[in-house]
């Protein structure tokens, strides 16, 4: 079965359905405000706090390496798809269920189900994604592809901006635990509405590169570093620039600890994190065919390295909620840009094992956590920003090697 017009379309809109709705989802369930938030209300300690935005935002797409050998071997992929998305709403589900009856149960107890519960959704991301890009890949014309990311980026960001005060209402109407629980509810109820768009995909089988064993899995990967430096410099790359989405959940923390951020704070920080997001997702959309993924890769770089600048030089609570402005911008563009290059320097065939060996640009933002926590336990949050700003200058160097054309 080949690619056509009409299958192309059709897997086009039911992808910006699933985007839509996952948009209304994704604030109830933030990974950068909303859950670290939970964390610490929930009693975590710095490093705790450190080894959840691990899992969260590193450990996810590091475990991708180890699904990929069994995913690349399948040419139709939509079966697992499926499955990934699932977990993801059982684990939103049994989240909900955890806090309705928070008050029932040992402090400790929550802590680990939590860590338990979010492992099972980002891995349940980790699995769908690799199956995710993989269709999309073989299931929509190249041409469209770009054009896809930006829009989605834009629709995404406007529906995100709206449920963000939804959101804010939610955490302000109800106290602690019932506010997450309602969170976690409404969440897994939109995520299966989003996966809906999925089930309409017509997937366009294809034949991969085979993978037999986990070990020749990793000599793959060792070969693949050793002979393509394109795929070098991205996997350095996304081991630098990396972690700049692994900054936010720190500035939560930052505010809890020195602002005693409330509730009331934390749904502002996240409407300016969604503001961000519009603005840098339209300013892409509108100049879509005119800048390259290399340029956006320096203004991230950019733009990161200036959030704990500001934070260092102007301490205090008043401008404090704007480096979440700035959150939303590299949030977005970091992700427009490592996804959109990650799909142009693969193939159909091998599309599947780039996506999971991209997992092993995740080393660095999974350790960077765990350091951080301990860094802000033992030594406070000045050596932290340090060593992230140290950390993003060295991406400045990889980004050259990434040689994009698009």
């Amino acid at each position: 079965m080949e690619l056509n017009q009409q299958t192309s379309k059709q897997n086009y809109y039911a992808f910006l359905w699933h985007a839509v709705f996952l948009a209304l989802a994704v604030n109830f369930m933030d990974v950068e405000t909303i859950i670290p938030a939970m964390m610490v209300d929930a009693g975590s300690s710095s490093f705790q706090l450190g080894i959840l935005t691990a899992i969260m935002l590193g450990g996810g797409k590091f475990a991708q390496l180890f699904f990929a050998p069994f995913l690349s071997n399948r040419s139709s992929k939509k079966k697992y798809l499926l499955d990934g998305i699932n977990a993801r709403i059982f684990s939103l589900g049994a989240m909900a269920l955890l806090f309705w009856f928070s008050t029932h149960i040992a402090d400790a107890l929550i802590i680990w189900s939590i860590f338990i519960l979010i492992a099972l959704f980002s891995f349940g991301g980790a699995f769908a994604n690799i199956s995710y890009v993989d269709i999309l890949g073989k299931s929509v014309f190249q041409e469209k592809r770009k054009v896809f990311f930006s829009i989605k980026q834009v629709i995404s960001s406007i529906v995100v901006f709206l449920s963000a005060f939804l959101v804010r209402r939610v955490l302000v109407a109800y106290h602690y635990p019932m506010n997450y629980a309602a969170l976690f509810f409404v969440a897994a109820i939109l995520l299966g509405i989003a996966s809906l768009g999925l089930w309409r995909i017509r997937e366009i089988p294809a034949s991969n590169f085979k993978i037999s064993g986990f070990k020749n899995f990793i000599d793959t990967i060792l070969q693949e570093i050793r002979i393509n430096k394109k795929w070098r410099s991205y996997l350095f790359l996304t081991n630098t620039q990396g972690i700049s989405i692994v900054l936010m959940p720190f500035l939560v923390l930052y505010a809890k600890k020195l602002f005693s951020a409330d509730s009331q704070d934390i749904g502002n920080f996240l409407v300016l994190k969604v503001i961000g997001g519009i603005l840098s997702g339209s300013v892409l959309f509108y100049f879509s065919g005119k800048v390259r993924y290399q340029v956006m890769l320096y203004v991230t770089t950019i733009i990161a390295i200036l959030i704990p600048l500001f934070i260092l030089l102007l301490p205090g609570p008043t401008l404090f909620p704007y480096v979440f402005l700035l959150g939303g911008i590299v949030y977005t563009i970091h992700t427009i840009s490592i996804n959109g290059i990650l799909l142009e320097v693969t193939t159909e065939q091998n599309r599947a094992l780039y996506t999971g060996l991209s997992g092993a640009g995740s080393i660095f933002p999974v350790i960077f956590p765990f350091l951080g926590g301990w860094i802000i336990s033992e030594f406070g949050f000045n050596l932290f920003f340090g060593l992230f700003i140290t950390i993003m200058i060295m991406s400045i160097y990889f980004i050259r090697g990434v040689n994009c054309k698009v």
